[in-house]
């Protein structure tokens, strides 16, 4: 019995396949080209770090009216998401901490890799925004404490400081704090990054927000008073 002939697929489609893989190269190649290029010009960059889901890509959102990727489970962003502005750049970094999904080593790697890109663009980073989650935030670094560990929150901040980074720490989520307890719960707050005297006066860079309902008028104040010390009052055009 004569075997039927195998099925062989149309060379047309073979080539065609074959013509637009050499096409989403040559676009990823142009793509890598452009971010060079961009990356190139950036003389100015703004970060924002913080633990996973604090609101940092809603904040950054806010701030600028850009559609920046935001989620509802932790760990959402694992790699930094840059907004260009001619030579200004901001940028989301990754969540730390816990990270739905992702596993023990993953987050670690996430970790390493904020501290690597800090380290790596520390000449041109001239402001950090660190997120925190204010009403949580005590509660947080009690419980790291009472294991004898450094909150991770805490160790940030002061790398940041190693570096040279200034550092604003925008306390998010504050609409959950009841109005005649927020004074008190900053005071605490500045009290544990290791600053004396109120969170009005103690110089500490710390802005009351709540990103979710746009009110980040503390931050943007707190931005555009360390871009004048710069004498870069031509990026208070980049915010809403």
């Amino acid at each position: 019995m004569t075997k039927p002939p195998v099925s062989q697929k149309p060379k047309h489609g073979i080539q065609r396949k074959q013509n637009l893989a050499k096409l989403k190269a040559r676009e990823k190649v142009k793509t890598m080209e452009k971010i060079e290029k961009k990356n190139d010009a950036v003389t100015f960059e703004v970060i924002f770090v913080g633990r996973s889901n604090v609101g940092k890509s809603t904040l950054l959102k806010n701030l600028t009216g850009r559609n920046v990727r935001t989620g509802k489970r932790p760990g959402v962003t694992l790699k930094p998401t840059h907004l260009y502005f001619d030579d200004f750049l901001m940028t989301d970094m990754p969540g730390f901490g816990f990270m739905s999904g992702v596993t023990k080593e993953k987050s670690e790697d996430v970790k390493n890799n904020i501290v690597h890109y800090i380290e790596e663009h520390a000449d041109r980073i001239r402001i950090a925004v660190q997120i925190i989650d204010g009403p949580s935030f005590v509660e947080i670094t009690e419980r790291w404490d009472s294991r004898d560990e450094i909150p991770i929150d805490l160790e940030l901040h002061d790398f940041l400081e190693e570096m040279g980074i200034i550092t604003i720490i925008a306390a998010n989520k504050m609409d959950r704090v009841k109005e005649d307890e927020k004074d008190d719960l900053l005071d605490k707050i500045v009290e544990i990054f290791g600053y004396d005297g109120t969170w009005k006066e103690s110089g500490a860079l710390i802005a009351p927000v709540c990103a979710r309902s746009g009110e980040i008028r503390p931050l943007v104040s707190h931005l555009k008073n360390e871009f004048h010390k710069m004498k870069r009052d031509d990026l208070f055009k980049h915010f809403k």
